[in-house]
């Protein structure tokens, strides 16, 4: 007579548990669909930059810097001494915020002489305040107007899911734009994709945020708001133009 494990009625599962299971399984591989699908889409934008001289391809994100927090940087020090930060505070009267968000883009492009290599640069924009759709699409003109003077028409846009990328003020944004530039004949349009979600690796704009975090450390010292903002953009290579704004009650 059969036991435990080697009786059949051990593996019987009852019919509920069955539906259920099956229910998980098909969930995932439906997520695990619409994934491939994401990446798919964004690897035919990355191939369709590399193949025309007027087109840029560019990956967005947003970034906050902290005047007090200090990323774990990897760096030498003197023989026998260690490596220390000094973990600043913020005094009662600091008129500075803790912290300043900055709009960023990584544009890829190809020059008309048919250079095999895409050439990167990096857009950067500090915000007063915190990311919101109105930033969004004032960043994103800004961006365009950029794009034109070097000669672009088209923007392969890749970016996560925000809420302040995906908004119905934003997409209402582009079709506006994108309908201003072919009606007028010159701009730069914008065909726009997001990433699967929860998936910060396939945006390479991201490590180039933590590189820059340690590159803009102040030791034995505490930045001003302006200086750090002057500083990130330093590392980037961009010039620190004025911050973006908002009034309070449009946020």
């Amino acid at each position: 007579m059969a036991n435990g494990r080697d009786d059949p009625r051990f593996f019987t599962v009852s019919g509920e548990a069955w539906t259920k299971g099956l229910s998980v399984c098909r969930a995932r591989r439906a997520d695990s669909t619409a994934t491939h699908n994401i990446q798919g889409a964004r690897d035919r934008l990355i191939r369709l930059a590399a193949t025309n001289s007027e087109w840029a391809l560019g990956f967005e994100d947003e970034c906050w810097w902290s005047r007090f927090a200090q990323p774990a940087p990897h760096a030498f020090s003197e023989a026998g001494e260690p490596m220390r930060l000094i973990q600043q505070t913020p005094a009662k009267d600091d008129p500075d915020p803790k912290a300043l968000c900055a709009y960023g883009m990584l544009a890829r492009s190809t020059e008309p002489d048919g250079e095999a290599d895409l050439l990167e640069r990096v857009f950067l924009r500090f915000v007063d305040g915190r990311p919101v759709s109105s930033i969004t699409t004032r960043f994103l003109d800004w961006s365009c107007q950029r794009l034109q003077r070097m000669g672009k028409k088209a923007l392969l846009l890749i970016r996560d899911n925000a809420s302040w990328h995906k908004s119905r003020e934003v997409e209402d944004w582009i079709a506006l734009h994108n309908r201003a530039v072919k009606d007028g004949g010159s701009g730069v349009r914008i065909v726009s994709r997001l990433l699967p979600t929860k998936s910060p690796w396939l945006n390479p704009i991201e490590p180039m945020w933590i590189h820059g975090k340690r590159k803009v450390i102040e030791p034995d010292g505490l930045l001003g708001a302006y200086e750090l903002a002057d500083r990130v953009c330093g590392v980037f290579g961009c010039e620190h133009e004025s911050h973006l704004s908002i009034d309070q009650e449009v946020a």
